[in-house]
């Protein structure tokens, strides 16, 4: 009778005579390949597009060097939309909290930190040094930073330090920053699971309010009671990703929206005054919100796999670099386009948004797919142990 499928012998009778073959060991299958929330990458492209719309259109005369004059003039009826773009911060703090607890579950802190540096930091150093030199060039002759805060740039640190920004988008940056630290210290070091990600959105969110009501400028700070809620919503999605009948998950989703709504409101609406740039009703600040935890919800509950384009992809390959530099250099190009070269600014506005886009690739390509893979290997190596001392 044949043998050749029958099972190993026990470590108890692991001798084999001489002649045997040593028993061959069972077959580790790898790990099942999660696959690719398409629909995540397509929603963060939208967000990314919704902070362009409002830097360029729904800023009113804040900004009119490039166009010439306000945007209120050149977007007379969108500019009331495009005001709304600027929500799509709230948007991406929900996708962020969605992704990096599905990308710190199960990983260790260091595989975590080379993950996170290794996405953030190769675009953002080629921006910070890209925006630099362009507002250096005489043609440009927009107002640069001094070269020691353009250098502090470089280490995401300088808003706590102090130092003036070279772009504008990188506040967002330092509360991922944080936010990750936060993650990782209690929920990554320790181990993820389903019960301490929960205890970690219960505890954040009663200590997010407290600092609230305490006027601590350190506990508002490390705790963000303005943005912690779209952290935590996206959390409690993910986890609703992971079992839909979680009710202590759509509990935590449930508490984040209605606190962070809040936040919106206070933050960003105002009583209709000709001082402000724009103005947004306290009712479209709500929908704009509910509707971006609404997509995510889809995407968690499966709703949107049928957009499982692979161009999708490419979209959420350049949306970060693309929310890098469309601010800056954004108004370089409407300046170019509009003033230089006479293009009306129902053109010029989505050829901006191309042109960022262009550059965008150029730096997934050449920056990102080249920089971020060494990067990433040279932090997730292990560190050799250095020889012994000999003794004397």
């Amino acid at each position: 009778m044949s043998t050749v499928n029958s099972p190993p012998a026990p470590a108890s009778c692991a001798g084999t005579e001489a002649g045997d073959s040593p028993p061959v060991p069972p077959r580790i299958l790898p790990p099942k390949r999660v696959p690719r929330l398409r629909a995540l990458d397509g929603l963060r492209l939208i967000a990314a597009l919704m902070v362009a719309a409002y830097h360029y259109g729904g800023r009113g005369g804040e900004v009119t060097g490039a166009w010439g004059s306000s945007a209120r003039l050149q977007f007379p009826t969108l500019h009331t939309w495009f005001a709304y773009g600027c929500l799509g911060v709230q948007v991406f703090f929900v996708i962020s909290g969605f992704v990096i607890c599905m990308s710190g579950w199960g990983r260790t802190l260091r595989s975590f930190f080379a993950s996170r540096a290794s996405r953030l930091l190769p675009s953002y150093w080629a921006a910070v040094v890209l925006v630099t030199a362009v507002f250096a060039l005489p043609v440009v002759a927009y107002e640069a930073v001094s070269p020691s805060d353009a250098l502090v740039n470089l280490t995401l640190m300088q808003q706590p330090l102090g130092a003036d920004r070279v772009l504008g988008v990188c506040w967002t940056l330092w509360a991922e920053v944080r936010f990750y630290a936060l993650f990782a210290l209690c929920v990554v070091l320790p181990g993820a699971t389903r019960q301490r990600v929960i205890l970690f959105c219960a505890g954040w969110t009663l200590a997010a309010a407290i600092a609230q009501a305490a006027h601590e400028p350190l506990l508002d700070l490390v705790l963000m009671p303005q943005y912690a809620p779209f952290f935590i919503g996206g959390i409690g999605l993910y986890l609703v990703h992971r079992d839909r009948r979680d009710a202590y998950a759509w509990g935590v989703v449930g508490v984040s929206w209605l606190i962070g709504q809040h936040y919106a409101v206070a933050e960003l609406w105002h009583a209709p005054d000709p001082r402000f740039f724009s103005y947004r009703t306290s009712a479209g600040i709500i929908l704009v919100v509910t509707l971006g935890f609404l997509a995510v919800a889809a995407i968690a509950l499966g709703r949107l796999n049928r957009a499982d384009w692979p161009w999708l992809t490419v979209a959420g390959a350049l949306t970060y670099p693309f929310y890098l530099v469309h601010e800056h250099l954004g108004w370089v190009a409407i300046r170019a386009y509009h003033q230089g070269l006479g293009i009306p600014s129902y053109a010029t506005a989505p050829l901006t948004v191309v042109t960022m886009l262009v550059l965008a690739w150029l730096l997934n390509h050449y920056v990102e797919d080249r920089l971020a893979p060494r990067l990433r290997s040279a932090l997730s190596r292990p560190r050799e142990a250095s020889p012994a001392s000999p003794t004397r």
